[in-house]
């Protein structure tokens, strides 16, 4: 198949879809840097904690379904617009005061901009890129990644340099919200008129997700990896401590997984290019991950830094592998958009449960014991999801 050239509005289109995805996690994982320190300023349990993370991915999950409606209603670019302006609504109002009723306002509401936002990205990256979608993914992916990253790296140094304000540190991610906003508007404002709801209605859906044995396997499959990606963001910090690590050294260590997994996030989709075959990628990281998580259980020092290393290339593939997986099977933008509406919707309710577990079976035992049985019963189960997945010959 030709592909087209690059063209300066698809340069700038991806640009603005780069810097869209960079506010799709500080929300949630702006909170894994801090969790000692909220813990103690709000005097919450280890549980309630876990709720601050697992509000807004089971937000993901639950209003995903609602991106296909709402995209036929406003339109693709204008409801993306009035959702990152929510986005950055659901991170100003984090300034206002230290109250964890107002952190679980604001996870909520983050996770509802997310939830809409993911599919609709999706469906307007098939449309627009048809033939480059694996690059274009990735690109969106290493935004994601990216923003992880920086919330990792710089709420910490935010909390420090504003007099130990953590509302400061987490409120500050709305200026890069509101960034975004005035880019992404004046970049539709160049483009002209946006796509028509009528144009958007044309396409009719061939394939109802919800009756697809694959589909429900890709669901199972993004549910298991982004439930490690959540939990090791939020716990990771936590579980460092408990090894002797200070605050700095295992949030410097966070930053780093971060960073190798932000790296990984363009890498894979462009290797991918190359070398097409899913599975085989599927079970290559499944392999590496069952090991780098047996290395974080047992090993310290050098071997543990090397085990975050693995886990974070092993998070960077898995990742992006979840988003193409249903622009792979959609034929039209609308059915894009429904699949991966089912797929993030189902995947991120599973991944939402899992933080919490977590955070119960952690107050009740004191130690990450079970949190490790975790982390490799779902490496088991992704790799269980591979097989159905090439038995399905995908």
């Amino acid at each position: 198949m030709i592909k087209k050239q690059w063209t300066l509005s698809s340069v700038l289109i991806v640009v603005c879809i780069f810097f869209i995805a960079l506010n799709m996690r500080p929300a949630v994982t702006a909170i894994g840097p801090l969790y000692n320190i909220l813990l103690e300023s709000l005097h919450i349990s280890n549980t309630k904690m876990s709720f601050l993370t697992s509000i807004p991915v089971f937000c993901m999950g639950l209003f995903a379904p609602f991106a296909v409606p709402l995209q036929k209603k406003f339109g693709t670019k204008t409801a993306i617009t009035l959702l990152i302006l929510l986005l950055a609504l659901a991170n100003g109002l984090r300034f206002l005061k230290e109250s964890y009723g107002l952190l679980v306002i604001t996870s909520f509401l983050a996770g509802f901009a997310i939830a809409l936002i993911g599919p609709m990205l999706n469906a307007y990256i098939k449309k627009k890129f048809p033939n480059r979608f694996t690059t274009v993914v990735g690109i969106y992916s290493f935004g994601i990644g990216t923003g992880a990253t920086l919330s990792a790296a710089l709420t910490v140094m935010f909390y420090s340099h504003f007099y130990g304000s953590w509302t400061i540190a987490l409120g500050s991610w709305s200026i890069l919200a509101l960034s975004t906003l005035m880019m992404w508007y004046l970049l539709i404002q160049k483009e002209g008129q946006e796509l028509s709801r009528k144009d958007e209605k044309s396409e009719q859906l061939t394939r109802n997700p919800w009756k697809s044995i694959q589909a429900w396997t890709m669901l199972i499959y993004f549910g298991l990896q982004t439930s490690l990606f959540f939990s090791m963001m939020s716990w990771l910090v936590p579980i460092l401590q408990d090894k002797g690590y200070s605050l700095g050294a295992a949030s410097t260590i966070l930053t780093c997984m971060s960073f190798i997994q932000m790296i990984g996030n363009i890498v894979v989709p462009i290797l991918m290019e190359k070398w097409t075959s899913r599975i085989a990628w599927l079970f290559a990281l499944g392999i590496l991950g069952i090991f780098g998580f047996a290395l974080l259980w047992v090993g310290s020092g050098t071997l543990l830094l090397f085990a975050v290393f693995i886990i974070g290339i092993v998070l960077s593939g898995l990742f992006p592998i979840g988003l193409l997986l249903p622009l792979d099977e959609a034929r039209t933008t609308e059915e894009a958009n429904s699949w991966s509406s089912m797929v993030l919707s189902g995947g991120f309710i599973i991944s939402a449960i899992i933080p919490i577990v977590i955070g119960y079976c952690y107050d009740i035992t004191g130690n990450h014991t079970v949190t490790f049985t975790i982390f490799m019963t779902i490496m088991l189960g992704i790799m269980a999801t591979t097989y159905s997945l090439k038995k399905n010959s995908l």
